[in-house]
């Protein structure tokens, strides 16, 4: 089994089929949403694209993981499958100092292009990078996560604390006058 796309196979033989199944660790993701994460099964279909130099993968990235709530800071399990199409094309040329210029993404066809330097792709990267895609920016362990306490750092969901009852914040002193003037201008 091969651990890279290789264009210069799908140049000599058409179409190439891969699959896959990568461990990466959650220290390679380099992301505190993730507490853990299974193998990554990838399958998918390298082929030609239209422009010259460029290639088209399609498939699937399946995994497991541990996400870390952002609100209550546990970890919960997610089971997530993701479609990907993403296109390689060839990195554009350096110019004459030596430096590569910068691309503008002009059109949002462009957000699913890789510009490569190498005849062939890692299919490891290609893993991490759906699962990095597939990682929301706030993890929730479910909607109506309660989070926790500011006060004792009580887990919201599972225990119930007084802080909210006990704590005024002082700086609202001056305002709680006036609520009671205007409860009793209610009442009259």
């Amino acid at each position: 089994m091969s651990e890279f796309i290789n264009f210069d196979d799908i140049d000599k033989h058409g179409p190439q089929s891969y699959r896959a199944e990568i461990e990466v660790s959650a220290s390679e993701l380099d992301r505190d949403e993730v507490a853990g994460v299974g193998p990554t099964l990838l399958e998918l279909t390298a082929k030609k694209g239209d422009l010259p130099g460029e290639y088209i993968a399609d498939g699937t990235a399946s995994f497991t993981a541990d996400f870390t709530c952002s609100r209550c800071v546990e970890p919960y399990p997610v089971a997530n499958q993701s479609a990907f199409h993403v296109r390689f094309r060839p990195r554009p040329e350096a110019s004459a100092s030596g430096e590569t210029e910068e691309v503008e993404i002009t059109d949002t066809e462009e957000l699913d292009v890789e510009y490569y330097s190498e005849r062939q792709v890692s299919l490891r990267d290609l893993a991490i990078e759906q699962i990095q895609l597939s990682v929301p920016m706030k993890p929730l362990c479910e909607e109506g996560c309660l989070g926790l306490c500011s006060h004792c750092g009580a887990n919201r969901n599972r225990e119930t604390c007084d802080c909210e009852k006990k704590v005024v914040d002082e700086r609202w002193g001056a305002l709680a006058g006036i609520r009671d003037e205007l409860a009793k201008k209610k009442d009259v």
